[in-house]
């Protein structure tokens, strides 16, 4: 993989971890379009690294966020901080389930399969569609929603499936203040990534060549910057009620992926 092709997937992975548009589908279709030839063990690691540049960006983003949880957790009381914190452990249960029972049959779709994209992205466009017009409310998310949450996360896994499109989507429409949902699907992914990556070290399912040492630091770099761009953009739009715009976009893309594989 060359140095432009890691500026690109850095930065559609960087924009569409946290726009509701899928990053792993959007992943999926820049790999195809670019010609990607890289072994399935080397595009692992390089997906994992776009991911931990993410999840870097998610940090600085709701840095504030964090220290002022960590704080109230280690108070070591039943207060607002650490059920907060309880929900995203709740929330993470279906896709740690996911990850360690079916991970071999969920990578097995991460190899080009642009038609399973293009279904996948039309779902994700009739959520999108779907939760902006939901009501406003101040609802916070409660301990059942959380783990509703996390089922619709755990399905996310699938290529063409926005993580933050069906978590936010899920909250909405189960009634939780948008502002509150888009917190909380940011905040929850967090935990998750760095599990998967601690899991894929030990496991020894990543493999490094010095010779990709650039592509991937240059991807890093590309992912993290775009991310701190998306990250504070996506929660603008959520309190805008822009989601149907994202909706169109996803639908119209999906189509043309079908419509490739179908002709390829």
């Amino acid at each position: 993989m060359n140095v432009i092709d890691s500026i690109i997937l850095g930065i559609i992975q960087g924009l569409t971890e946290f726009l509701p548009v899928s990053s792993s589908g959007h992943l999926e279709l820049g790999k195809a379009i670019l010609g990607d030839n890289s072994v399935p063990e080397e595009s692992l690691l390089f997906t994992v690294v776009l991911h931990f540049a993410t999840a870097l960006s998610t940090i600085v983003v709701f840095r504030k966020d964090i220290l002022s949880l960590l704080k109230g957790v280690f108070k070591f009381q039943w207060n607002e901080d650490l059920q907060f914190v309880s929900k995203i452990a709740l929330s993470m249960v279906p896709a740690v389930i996911v990850g360690l029972f079916f991970e071999e049959q969920l990578e097995a779709l991460f190899g080009g399969n642009i038609l399973l994209v293009g279904c996948m992205l039309l779902v994700t466009a009739i959520l999108l569609f779907l939760a902006d017009k939901a009501k406003d409310t101040d609802k916070k998310v409660s301990f059942k929603n959380a783990f509703i949450i996390g089922v619709s996360q755990a399905i996310a896994m699938l290529p063409g499936i926005s993580r933050s499109g069906a978590t936010i989507s899920t909250s909405v429409l189960l009634g939780n203040d948008k502002t509150k949902a888009a917190r909380f699907s940011f905040l929850m992914v967090i935990p998750l990534i760095f599990g998967k990556i601690a899991k894929d070290i030990l496991s020894g399912d990543l493999t490094y060549d010095a010779q990709n040492f650039t592509s991937l630091s240059i991807g890093f770099v590309a992912a993290f910057v775009a991310g701190l761009f998306a990250c504070t953009w996506m929660i603008s739009l959520v309190k805008k009620s822009k989601l149907s715009y994202f909706a169109y976009y996803c639908a119209i893309v999906g189509l043309i992926a079908i419509i490739y594989s179908a002709l390829s």
